[in-house]
């Protein structure tokens, strides 16, 4: 009987040290996973900031090209009443309330009624310049994160790369030592392709929104020029 007291006591004492053994295999892997993973910080950290700031500025204008797009459906309706009224005061007061880039060229357009068509037509354009130029305001950053992410992706591959080439010349090709240097590679590709992916898809849904922006803008600047050259304006 002491015999197997004997046996399964040391059968206890094995099993828990193969599992102490296990762990700290574990966490030495663990470490070393991250000590790898913070050797590409430098790589990682402005691929992250370029997303960071992408969502930032998308998120920001397309708050902004949604304001841009609200508008009453009778804005030009009214707007019509009121010049062939004579009321003015009151098509700049309604412009001034809607607030949108349309309606900001309307009511230069107003200010300038009583000189010539061709002054009345650049004021609005040059408006409507302004105002375009404010909508796409940080846009090309994101254009530009599309571009960067990747390349500093590919930079880190290549980093990655010389560091299992110059291991593999001075230590041999063990595969347990070129492992970092093969992650750091794959990592950064990985990242930077997901920024750029991000930033690109974000970059052409708000060129695509600010065109129609501008479309509205167009629209509404011809309807008004066409209000100001009936007979009865």
């Amino acid at each position: 009987m002491n015999i197997f007291i004997f046996l399964q006591d040391q059968l206890t004492v094995g099993a828990q040290q193969a599992a102490a053994a296990a762990g700290a295999v574990r966490t030495t892997a663990e470490i070393s996973i991250f000590d790898e993973f913070l050797k590409g910080a430098y790589i990682y950290v402005p691929q992250l900031l370029l997303s960071v700031v992408a969502v930032y500025i998308f998120i920001e204008r397309t708050m902004a090209i949604n304001k841009s797009l609200k508008e009453e459906g009778n804005f030009m309706a009214k707007i019509k009443d009121y010049i062939n009224q004579g009321k003015l005061d009151s098509a700049r007061n309604l412009c001034a309330t809607t607030n949108t880039p349309a309606a900001r060229m309307i009511e230069k357009g107003i200010s300038r009624i009583g000189k010539p068509l061709d002054d009345i037509t650049k004021a609005i354009e040059n408006v409507g310049k302004l105002e375009i130029y404010n909508l796409e305001r940080n846009v090309g950053f994101m254009a530009t994160a599309a571009g960067a992410a990747p390349m500093l992706g590919f930079l880190g591959t290549v980093i990655g790369m010389v560091e299992v080439f110059h291991k593999i010349q001075t230590e041999g090709p063990q595969i347990d030592k070129l492992g970092g240097g093969m992650m750091l590679a794959m990592i950064t590709t990985v990242v930077g392709l997901i920024v750029g992916i991000i930033a690109y898809m974000g970059y052409n849904t708000l060129v695509s929104r600010i065109g129609k922006v501008i479309h509205k803008m167009e629209a509404r600047a011809v309807e008004f020029m066409d209000i100001l050259e009936q007979p009865g304006a």
